[in-house]
């Protein structure tokens, strides 16, 4: 079998064969060493033959050979750390933490390959170069800033210590998640007397009699999943229940931590902050720059730190003023109609749930009950399917998890375009939050054309009672933007794996496609076509709908500050903060939440500790993204809103989806994201239709 071609037959090994889909079925943790030995030696030959000094620099006899013996091993490793993400045991576990530091040593290697380096130089300066198509140019692009980036040119006796600093973040990384992952398993808090789940939904309080049945308990189970965690804080009358729940949920891995059975102290989250933030201006130095702020941003649409900290201040200034009447009208409301003069953060989401229903006469469970899981899939596959002039069908593959369903993308011809995994369902063993991951880049080799394949996870409420799920509307918006993320993924058109896809796109720009999705979860016409009430099959109601518009942008000045807190720490935790210094990230991150939120920070809160997009998700000083992205991604939908106002009233515009797809979509990371919006937008972007969106015009 030849690793550097997609293999066929039926390896013993599971993870060598890239024939097709991943076997999830057979893999099991006694596969991954053997596998990442054959992978990793396949690999390292493969470069170093291509950095030999008798090899010619050109695409043929060095990018090429390496793309291929590369991509199994990338193929490989995304399924290890696909599965330590959604069905972590002590054993995956063991043996992914084990063979990491072989794969980070592996990249770090390649990034400081010198000879490797100069080959790809080479190309880019010779006459070949100007003979490759514009995709292969911003590869080698790419690959020559990400060498830089690498240490390729640091003095030879400082390459071990920037090895030793790759291999010691990438571990730092593993261990921040998988604290936050047992912390957030390991509490619970279970109720024995009926009056306490006053207020709560009944699907909540069945979930949590269901979660106690499970564990051979009497009562409610409620844990710090956000499906459990969150009704609570929104709903529950009981006060006591609501404080002790917040302190659990914003001390998790911490030394604070309080879990079920008695705390793990080597959960604490500190620590690894500390020296994660110090390896990373170490790194920075090294390589030249005043502050990792700078390395994160070299490859980003913004320019500078600088850049990035006046456009958030731009921002907060902007915001502030509503920001302060949502507090204002908050506080006044929890006095005189709740009895919380001394509204406190257990509070806040209870309170604004209940202000919400007075003002606008419905509340987010009522919502609920129209948005079932089968009736939202089939409204957003209406919306991309009438915009991008594609079809989505199921599909059949092994999954890891019962849950787990299974998607193709095709042409109207049938044709297959892309195949996608969703995974909706929150569970033990699966890390929080929502993602798209890339399982399978497009990528043209001898066989043809390799199409696409993702990963799209999220962490909702499993159905209960036999009922089927029903989601927030929240929740519909997230799966929305993870589709959004999957589609950038999906759609492309480039067969250079480097710019295929979301692969190549500046960070920045990478929430552009997921943020522009999110806004169709507002249009009257897409949501009555995608809601159906889980007892009477009825439609949403129109004066619903208008309630939920009118209410769509309530407490938007909190939640907007509350963001630039978040990006605001981020950055200057990266560009000025010292961590042997007297003061701590903690204090930090308290210090701009004094500057710019009207809100106070709970004095115990250890917010950072779970922190994990900086901390375990490669956004450090990139948090920012959200907001920049957002952007460009309300101007891109102004242009759908304008030929609705132009054409018969509908932002599904198949015209505009066309330029959309062809301009954003299929281009992939081929050229800058800067390029591609104008190329569809006509301009530059601007602040105004995000401003407009978020109801905080001038």
């Amino acid at each position: 079998m030849s690793i550097s071609q997609p293999a066929s037959g039926n390896p013993l090994n599971p993870l060598l064969d890239f024939s097709d889909l991943p076997r999830f079925g057979e893999i099991r943790p006694e596969h991954v060493t053997p596998a990442l030995d054959v992978l990793l030696a396949a690999a390292q030959t493969a470069v170093e033959r291509a950095s030999a000094p008798a090899t010619p620099a050109s695409w043929a006899d060095v990018v090429e050979p390496v793309e291929r013996a590369t991509e199994p091993l990338a193929r490989a490793w995304g399924i290890v750390g696909h599965l330590n993400a959604v069905a972590d045991t002590p054993e995956l576990r063991a043996t992914y933490g084990e063979n990491l530091p072989r794969v980070t040593e592996f990249w770090s290697s390649v990034g400081q390959n010198l000879a490797l380096y100069e080959k790809y130089k080479a190309l880019k300066a010779s006459i070949e170069f100007e003979t490759l198509s514009h995709e292969r140019k911003k590869i080698l692009d790419n690959a020559v800033r990400d060498f830089r980036l690498s240490g390729a040119e640091l003095p030879e006796e400082q390459k071990p210590r920037f090895a030793e600093l790759q291999e010691r973040q990438a571990t730092l990384a593993k261990s921040y998640s998988d604290h936050v992952l047992d912390a957030t398993n390991a509490y619970a808090y279970f109720v024995q007397h009926e009056p306490e789940l006053a207020g709560l939904p009944e699907d909540a309080i069945a979930a949590a009699r269901e979660a106690a049945e499970r564990d051979g308990k009497t009562g409610w189970k409620f844990t710090l999943h956000f499906p459990s965690y969150f009704p609570v804080m929104q709903y529950a009358e009981h006060r006591p229940m609501r404080e002790t729940l917040y302190r659990a949920y914003v001390t998790r891995a911490s030394e604070q931590g309080v879990t079920y059975g008695g705390g793990q102290p080597e959960w604490d989250n500190t620590g690894n902050i500390a020296e994660q933030l110090a390896l990373r201006a170490e790194e920075a130095k090294m390589l030249g720059y005043a502050n990792f702020a700078e390395v994160s941003l070299a490859s980003k649409m913004a320019q500078s730190p600088a850049e990035v900290m006046r456009f958030l201040d731009d921002l907060a200034v902007r915001a502030r003023p509503h920001a302060e009447q949502d507090w204002r009208e908050l506080r006044e409301f929890a006095a005189s109609e709740l009895g919380l003069s001394d509204l406190q953060p257990w509070d806040m989401t209870f309170a604004a749930e209940r202000l919400r229903q007075q003002r606008y006469a419905f509340s987010e469970n009522e919502v609920k009950q129209y948005f079932p899981e089968d009736a939202v899939l089939k409204g957003l596959f209406k919306v991309t399917e009438t915009l991008f002039d594609v079809r989505i069908r199921p599909d059949t593959a092994t999954v890891w998890h019962p849950d787990v369903r299974f998607f193709r993308v095709e042409r109207q011809d049938g044709a297959l375009i892309a195949q996608f995994y969703l995974d909706l369902y929150a569970r033990e063993g699966k890390r929080g939050g929502a993602w798209m991951d890339d399982a399978r880049t497009r990528r043209r080799h001898a066989q043809g054309v390799q199409t696409p394949v993702a990963y799209l996870t999220c962490n909702f409420s499993a159905p209960v009672g036999g009922k089927p799920a029903c989601f927030t509307h929240d929740e519909v918006i997230t799966l929305f933007h993870e589709f959004g993320h999957g589609l950038h993924h999906m759609l492309t058109r480039v067969d250079e794996s480097g710019v295929s896809g979301i692969n190549g796109v500046e960070w920045d720009a990478v929430e552009l496609p997921s943020q522009f999705m999110e806004n169709f979860c507002w249009e009257w016409d897409v949501l009555s076509d995608m809601t159906s009430h889980v007892e009477t099959a009825a439609p949403l109601p129109r004066a619903l709908f208008d309630k939920m518009l009118a209410a769509k942008n309530f407490q938007s000045g909190l939640g907007t500050l509350r963001q630039i807190v978040f990006s605001m720490t981020d950055m200057r935790l990266h560009v000025d903060f010292d961590p042997a210094g007297p003061a701590s990230a903690l204090e930090l991150a308290r210090e701009i939440n004094q500057q710019y939120h009207v809100i106070p920070q709970a004095e115990f809160s250890r917010w950072l500790n779970t922190f994990s997009h900086i901390f375990a998700g490669g956004y450090a000083a990139g948090y920012y993204s959200y907001k920049w992205a957002e952007v460009l991604s309300a101007d891109a939908y102004a242009a759908f809103e304008e030929a609705a106002q132009a054409g018969n009233g509908s932002v599904l515009d198949s015209a505009t989806g066309t330029r959309y797809r062809q301009e954003i979509l299929e281009v992939g990371g081929s050229r800058p994201a800067m390029e591609s919006f104008k190329a569809f937008r006509g301009r530059e972007p601007n602040v105004d239709a995000l401003l407009r969106h978020n109801g905080m015009s001038a």
